[in-house]
């Protein structure tokens, strides 16, 4: 299993590098090369590291701890087509990560970080409409149901196009310079991780290279099928690659205006769900 949990790190770095390369070629500059994210982790790994005076030393250490082992238990439940309420369960619990990584340092800048991972808390009530709305076409939450429901009736992107439409934003809100990235914007240096650094953040990059891939797989997997490793790679290449396209092109919104837009997106699933539960 280390050797998935590895490929996943490292594709999901490579998908980063990806990501800062679309956005730099669309906004008309020669960008770093795809594999810079895996050389800024290494050179992470082997910089000296210590902890914060003004750190709380337990909490600080155990966000990272935590981040490695919420995104490595999704990638299980993800290979071994357990249940999407549980995997979506650990996508929650990366919500105490980014809080706690803010508190731990005792920054003002991250601390700012941790405050806006409250209000970002909107983004997972389209994830929570999504999973109401799979459940109502498959009658079931485990991914290897879901995937046998599509092996007879399709994939679930067109009769569930809200549902993918949500986990979409829910994706682009987790990514680096998105529209939704609220907490970590600009003014917050690099938000609420802007003091770990060394093997803290080193670590941090290989966790959230694998919450990169876990979260485009999930969709990959939800919406389209299991279409077999090497389609689904490019899938999620081609997924990442317009993710980026939304990133280069969208502003960075304010605190209020990603909570409004992540609400109405929620509110018009459940019209939708509402209507497919009256009339279908």
């Amino acid at each position: 299993m280390i050797e998935y949990l590895l490929s996943a790190m490292i594709f999901g770095l490579l998908l980063h590098g990806l990501h800062r390369k679309v956005i730099a070629r669309v906004q008309g500059r020669p960008g770093p090369p795809i594999w810079q994210e895996i050389l800024h982790t290494m050179k992470f790994l082997f910089k000296e590291t210590w902890i914060l005076k003004t750190a709380s030393q337990g909490l600080y250490v155990g966000v990272v701890a935590l981040a490695i082992a919420i995104w490595s238990a999704a990638l299980i439940i993800l290979m071994t087509g357990g249940s999407l309420l549980l995997l979506f369960a650990l996508y929650l619990i990366h919500k105490i990560v980014e809080h706690g990584t803010g508190l731990s340092s005792g920054s003002p800048y991250s601390k700012f970080g941790a405050i806006r991972s409250v209000i970002s808390a909107a983004s997972e009530l389209p994830l929570l409409a999504s999973v109401a709305l799979i459940y109502l076409f498959t009658e079931s939450l485990m991914i290897s149901d879901i995937a046998a429901y599509q092996a007879v009736y399709g994939p679930l992107l067109i009769p569930a196009l809200p549902a993918a439409i949500a986990l979409y934003m829910v994706i682009l809100s987790k990514i680096h310079y998105g529209p939704f990235s609220i907490i970590e914007a600009k003014e917050l240096v690099s938000g609420y991780w802007t003091e770990h650094f060394g093997v803290w953040r080193g670590l941090f990059n290989a966790a959230f290279g694998m919450k990169t891939f876990v979260l485009l797989y999930t969709f990959v997997l939800v919406f389209i099928g299991p279409v077999g490793l090497p389609l689904s790679l490019l899938l999620i290449i081609l997924l990442m690659i317009s993710l980026s396209f939304v990133c280069a092109v969208t502003p960075m919104l304010s605190p209020y205006d990603s909570v409004s837009i992540q609400t109405i997106t929620t509110g018009l699933i459940a019209i939708y769900i509402i209507f497919l539960g009256v009339f279908a």
